[in-house]
């Protein structure tokens, strides 16, 4: 079940200046099978399949979930027992603008091998709470490097060079009649491939988004499971 329905204010850091953002989010997206290459995409796909998970009825997916899982905090309690998380490019619209954050798309794995829109409720997700601005991003899209640490050891690795920069992204979401990501919205924008290709059922998340600059946006979060 959904962690929460209700709206909660999220306040950014824009990194490099004194500017502040503050939301209330009115829609989160949850993108899926992002990879900027077909094949990378079906591989993922049986990766997945391999593990339970019906394949999607087309590529890229999106799906709609309650804003209120959306936080910056670093603690989540979590239902089940097998549940994960995946680093991912979060967009984030506010004051007409897009900017750029690290996350996590924490799902129950058990819930996603029967309903994959479910399982996107399922669990809250983690954003970062500094920001860079999407066009300093863009420019240098295929050169930031994303890495999730599970328990201290790499979960994932490698550059966003393999994942759909945020113009495609958005123009796919457009393109299977979604509404235009605007107002005070984020968008989990997909995840690279899992290194050891099996998810694994971890404490502590960490996060980063390294730009070739050196700027590093970060986030870690534990999982708590709820005590029945």
């Amino acid at each position: 079940m959904p962690v929460s329905a209700r709206t909660r204010a999220l306040a950014f850091t824009v990194v490099g200046s004194s500017e502040r953002l503050s939301l209330s989010p009115r829609r989160l997206v949850i993108a899926g099978y992002t990879a900027s290459d077909r094949a990378a995409v079906q591989a993922h796909i049986d990766e997945l399949a391999h593990l339970g998970v019906a394949p999607p009825p087309r590529v890229p997916m999106f799906y709609d979930v309650p804003v209120g899982l959306a936080t910056t905090e670093t603690v989540i309690v979590v239902e089940g027992a097998e549940t994960s998380g995946e680093v991912e490019p979060v967009l984030i619209s506010t004051g007409g603008r897009l900017y750029l954050a690290v996350g996590s798309d924490h799902t129950d794995r058990e819930v996603e091998k029967r309903d994959i829109a479910e399982s996107k409720a399922s669990a809250a997700k983690p954003v970062g709470d500094h920001v860079v601005p999407v066009e300093r991003a863009t420019a240098v899209w295929d050169d930031i490097e994303m890495v999730c640490r599970l328990d201290g050891e790499i979960y994932q690795r490698g550059r966003l060079a393999a994942m759909l920069p945020p113009g495609t992204l958005l123009d796919k979401l457009r393109a299977v009649g979604g509404q235009p990501l605007a107002g005070e919205a984020l968008m989990f924008c997909g995840t690279l491939p899992l290194l050891a290709g099996t998810f694994v059922f971890g404490t502590t998340y960490e996060l980063e988004l390294r730009l070739p600059d050196g700027t590093s946006l970060s986030h870690s979060y534990d999982v708590k499971r709820r005590s029945s």
